[in-house]
């Protein structure tokens, strides 16, 4: 599970900004962390110290082999790498409407009569979360990922429902 991904130097002194995709950084990002990488030869990288800068998480991260990043040059190849857990370490979600990524990425995107609208082949965390579904007959729509549009979420039944609003389709 995608929990962060590596932005820009700050700094000369190797440290990395994140754009962070977890409910709790504060947990997944505390020194000692070690977390799995994509693409997979980058990693794993083991938090150093994590600290918080005008809104932006900052990180100092050592590779495999123990080397503490601490050059802007080294952090800059690490520009863009996708920070992982293993499903296995999340939590249990209490909430009944709170999903995963991946728990909705795979599912069947119907309208309310049953039709067939595709398969979500993505969330975006840009702002509002928005579900990417890739359409049975070519291309993608983007649904926001509100309860007025998405009134039912079936993990166990593989299927999410779609009640898009006038127009949202034809996008």
């Amino acid at each position: 599970m995608v929990v962060g991904r590596i932005g820009r130097p700050h700094g000369v002194r190797g440290l990395v900004t994140v754009e962070v995709r977890t409910d709790d950084p504060d947990l997944r990002f505390t020194a000692g962390a070690v977390l799995l990488t994509e693409p997979a030869e980058r990693g794993p990288l083991t938090v150093v110290t994590a600290r918080w800068h005008s809104g932006s998480l900052l990180l100092q991260l050592a590779t495999p082999d123990g080397a503490v990043v601490g050059d802007r040059e080294t952090a800059d190849a690490l520009r863009n790498t996708r920070l992982l857990v293993p499903v296995e370490a999340l939590p249990e979600l209490d909430d009944p409407d709170v999903f995963y990524d991946h728990q909705l990425v795979g599912l069947s995107a119907r309208l309310p009569d049953g039709t067939v609208l595709g398969e979500v082949d993505g969330v975006r965390h840009e702002g509002a979360e928005t579900l990417v579904v890739r359409r049975t007959e070519g291309g993608e729509l983007l649904v926001p990922f509100v309860s007025a549009i998405v009134p039912t979420v079936d993990v166990a039944g593989g299927f999410l429902v779609v009640d898009p609003p006038e127009g949202l389709l034809d996008l």
